[in-house]
């Protein structure tokens, strides 16, 4: 029953996720076809550096209020006093870079353009905390319309401003209506009475001392990249390469994410038997990666089609980045399983170490690949260093939860032959149809069509089986029953 409470959650949060993103993609659609890249390229860099003060400052209200057996009104007291704390340190350190930053990257627009988008992240800071209910609940139907009331808001407001000339403050506009629309919408959906109140820090205290220095170390590694484009290339391609992130790792933040959120609160609450915890474990990191690779690999696939259909011709040169990009996504979800098993289980300092980990390697190889063949070696840098974490994170699940490296690779052989049957039978569709000249929408749906109806083929074929009903939703395979 946990289990299956936990799925039904992660389905609202993934629902929610998807139609939050769905709502981005034609505002991403509509801003593309108006906007040119070196607009992309300015707001990438100004929001690299909100992103990164925000990433550092995050706080794990919810997180940490999940895991403790019971919360009263002084722990979202405290949660709240500390969301405005941060949204203090945001506002003061944001606006005394802004400047600096400016003048550094020689763009006399960054300076107002970095101001208005903090906005976003300190809007955030004074959401109700009251929503942890829910998460604790497992029950995130508050959270769809969370997402979809903040998302719907800025898209309007986004498209308003760009159909107006406004030119690249749609993209500050749709950032920051989205986080005040949704803090607004917080208090309708689980009310509370401010108050400020520290008595209990110490729920806090230990958790988010390892926490906010992981989060630190993965800011840095995060927007290392964006900042190293930015500062030895020109706008139009930072531009490019920003835009192929984004669409790159839609699999990871629209699905597998979400999806995952309640699945750390289902591993707290069987924290205590780690047998349970580890069976757990190899659902979740199965279910997570059985759909972001094919997702990644089909994304990588059809690059071009996707960039010249959506985004437009003058996007054509994204299209390459795209391709390798999508690759480097796919063992994310890996990691996304480990750090909700971590946390859950009171262990952040191995996220600290991983992420301490991911910089040292990432700030050779983007830098190595930058220098031999400029953002598309950083593309390429991105692949091979998300697959050489892939095995730490396998050493890190080892060591948390005594579950050995062949077991690990065990449990995703099949997903990993299937996706190859698909990118086989993709690629040779594709060469087949280069010579007919089919409409890039025909063409793509046949690929889609005929990549996912291999793939889900493939994975019967070898005894995987998606068994939903009476309570019970999970992927099963049949030749370990």
């Amino acid at each position: 029953m946990l289990a299956f409470r936990a799925i039904q959650g992660a389905g609202w949060l993934v629902f929610s996720r998807f139609v939050g993103r769905i709502i981005d993609f034609f505002t991403l659609l509509i801003l593309a076809r108006i906007l040119s890249p070196a607009d992309f390229g300015l707001a990438a860099l100004a929001t690299s550096l909100v992103l990164m003060v925000d990433t550092v400052l995050e706080v794990p209200v919810t997180q940490a209020l999940v895991r403790l057996p019971a919360i009263d009104k002084s722990h979202l007291d405290t949660g709240f006093t500390l969301g405005i704390i941060r949204s203090s340190l945001i506002a003061v350190i944001v606006l005394a870079a802004a400047f600096p930053f400016s003048l550094f990257n020689h763009e006399a627009q960054l300076l107002p353009l970095v101001a208005v988008l903090a906005l976003g992240p300190v809007a955030r800071g004074f959401a109700s905390p009251a929503m942890v209910q829910f998460a604790r609940q497992l029950g995130f139907r508050q959270t769809f319309i969370l997402e979809l009331s903040g998302k719907l808001t800025a898209s309007i407001m986004a498209t308003v401003v760009v159909l107006s000339g406004g030119g690249y403050w749609a993209i500050a506009v749709n950032s920051v209506v989205a986080s005040v629309a949704s803090t607004v919408a917080s208090y309708v959906l689980a009310p509370y009475r401010p108050a400020l109140s520290l008595s209990r820090l110490p729920n806090f205290a230990s958790f988010i001392g390892w926490f906010s220095s992981a989060q630190l170390v993965s800011a840095l590694n995060w927007q290392f990249d964006r900042f190293m484009v930015g500062v030895l290339a020109d706008r139009p391609t930072l531009g490019r390469y920003a835009i192929a992130n984004d669409v790159a790792v839609i699999p990871t933040q629209t699905i597998i994410g979400p999806a995952l959120q309640p699945v750390m609160a289902a591993f707290s609450q069987i924290s205590s038997d780690r047998a349970r915890v580890r069976l757990a474990f190899l659902k979740a990191a199965r279910f997570a990666m059985v759909i972001s690779v094919p997702a990644c690999i089909g994304i990588s696939l059809t690059s071009d089609l996707a960039t010249d259909l959506l985004l437009g011709e003058k996007w054509k040169e994204a299209a390459p980045l795209l391709s390798v990009l999508a690759l480097s996504v796919a063992p994310i979800p890996y990691f996304q399983t480990l750090y909700s098993v971590s946390l859950a289980l009171d262990r952040p300092n191995i996220i600290f170490r991983l992420n301490v980990t991911d910089l040292i390697l990432r700030l050779v190889l983007l830098s190595t690949g930058f220098y031999l063949w400029s953002v598309m070696g950083v593309s390429f840098a991105r692949v091979a260093l998300s697959f050489l974490m892939f095995g730490f994170y396998l050493i890190e699940v080892r060591k948390l939860l005594s579950l050995g490296i062949r077991k690990q690779l065990h449990n995703l052989w099949k997903v990993g032959f299937a996706a190859a049957v698909m990118a086989i039978c993709v690629w040779f569709l594709r060469e087949g149809l280069a010579a007919r000249q089919l409409n890039h929408v025909i063409e793509l749906a046949l690929v889609a069509t005929t990549g996912a109806a291999a793939y889900s083929a493939t994975l019967l074929l070898l005894g995987v089986r998606l068994i939903a009903g009476r309570g019970r939703l999970e992927l099963v395979d049949r030749a370990r029953v």
